[in-house]
């Protein structure tokens, strides 16, 4: 079943978590220094806010899946309408290892379509890699360019 993902960049945290908290009438089901997320059942939804730069507002939308086999089916309705798309297996990012695609919208809106395997300790585990002189995409960005998804600067899940 298909789980509909917003992540908004927020200027301060703290402030953000008190409101969303207060409109879904519930706490953040992953809060940590600089990241929380909501997993909400009614609206079907997982809804995501850092506080990692990047332009204030929303930063991407998306589908959270749970099966290979749904993202697979997801990612061929897409490129069946002519859409370039990015895939990016194994990212490790949001504090997630997901097997996800990137692609974006006629206005430039990013959306990322993924499926969570696990919870992992970092933010950004696919960036800190980079840095140690590895190679791959930084968090939640496309290796390669896909117009104008590059442009914006994309946070994660």
């Amino acid at each position: 079943m298909k789980r509909f993902h917003v992540h908004v960049v927020v200027p301060k945290l703290g402030e953000s978590v008190r409101f969303y908290s207060s409109m879904f009438g519930a706490e953040p089901s992953v809060l940590k220094d600089d990241y929380a997320k909501w997993m909400l059942e009614d609206p079907r939804m997982n809804f995501a806010i850092s506080a990692r730069g990047g332009e204030t507002g929303v930063n991407h939308l998306g589908f959270q899946v749970d099966s290979d086999e749904e993202l697979a089916a997801l990612r061929e309705q897409v490129i069946s309408g002519s859409v370039a798309v990015e895939d990016q297996p194994a990212a490790q990012c949001c504090y997630a290892n997901s097997n996800k695609y990137w692609t974006q919208d006629p206005a430039g809106v990013p959306w990322e379509t993924y499926r969570t395997l696990a919870n992992i300790p970092m933010f950004g585990a696919d960036s800190h890699q980079r840095s140690a002189g590895e190679t791959g995409g930084t968090c939640c960005v496309p290796v390669t360019s896909i117009p104008a998804v590059t442009e914006k600067k994309i946070g994660c899940c």
